[in-house]
């Protein structure tokens, strides 16, 4: 992706971030980077993963989420301010989105997000990885691992910022982290969890998915760290429109549901991949 690309996107998502109490048209946006619509659209799938319409929703619901549980305001006030024409129809997405009402949701009284705004970069230096570029991560990654975080906190519902630092910073020591670099970004980071296969957290940079950084992990860790192995983790159940896309991806790479759990007072499905499966997708050999 050019500079020139990366620098529309990022003008599209400020001027949707200024614009968050209003419901926003392809039509309007494209207009004000006097850019084609069409265009536009696609760069912007490409490189967030979402629709500008779906990063819109997830921004006012997670501001709105913040207003909940930081402040006093009347839930109609929040839902008006939130660009919704009723209480009630902002009570129905807020629900589908965070598995709990608006009343519900503040008086539990813990705020997550589902959608931070997006913060790109320059452009890769890099466009080609191999498992030679996983390194064990260091307390010098910490900062960098964190700002990934955010940006891919839709794939981690209920995630608490601090609760994350403090088990990345426990993977580190016991040398259960593991990132790939690109100069002074990370494009993609891993934790294993403390006993077994566990895969706690697996995360890309938007601007490297189109890599198979994932795909390298999942490769690496099948055949050198855990040989033999089954590998699991965690992601949303079948149907939650909360998900991104993430459920989808644990499919490609092989990965098969198994049983429904709760975590962290949220439903998830657990996910295993077996060596035989593993065998039995057809893999880039270049990229594991």
């Amino acid at each position: 992706m050019r500079e020139s690309q990366i620098r529309t996107i990022m003008s599209a998502i400020d001027f949707i971030e200024q614009h968050l109490q209003e419901k926003l048209s392809l039509d309007q946006i494209a207009a004000v980077l006097n850019y084609s619509k069409f265009h536009l659209h696609r760069e912007f799938v490409r490189t967030v993963g979402l629709t500008m319409g779906e990063y819109a929703v997830r921004r006012r619901l997670t501001e709105a989420a913040r207003f909940l549980s930081f402040s006093r305001k009347p839930i109609l006030e929040i839902a008006l301010s939130s660009g919704y024409g009723s209480q009630q129809a902002f009570t129905d997405i807020f629900r589908a989105m965070y598995k709990a009402s608006p009343g519900q949701f503040r008086k539990v009284g813990e705020f997550y997000p589902l959608q931070l705004k997006m913060s790109l970069g320059e452009q890769p230096s890099k466009e080609r990885f191999s498992k030679k570029d996983i390194q064990k991560a260091k307390e010098s990654d910490v900062s960098d691992w964190m700002h990934l975080t955010s940006l891919v906190i839709d794939g981690y519902p209920c995630l608490d910022e601090a609760e994350h630092r403090r088990a990345l910073c426990q993977s580190v020591k016991e040398g259960r982290a593991f990132v790939i670099r690109d100069g002074h970004r990370l494009a993609g980071a891993v934790s294993m969890g403390p006993q077994g296969g566990r895969i706690d957290f697996l995360a890309v940079h938007p601007q490297y998915k189109n890599l198979e950084i994932e795909n390298l992990f999942v490769g690496w860790i099948m055949q050198e760290l855990l040989p033999g192995e089954e590998i699991d983790m965690t992601t949303y159940r079948q149907g939650d429109r909360a998900d991104t896309g993430h459920r989808r991806r644990l499919r490609e790479l092989g990965f098969e549901g198994r049983e429904l759990l709760w975590e962290y007072g949220y439903p998830v499905q657990r996910f295993v991949l077996s060596p035989k499966k593993w065998e039995e997708i057809p893999h880039n050999e270049d990229k594991i």
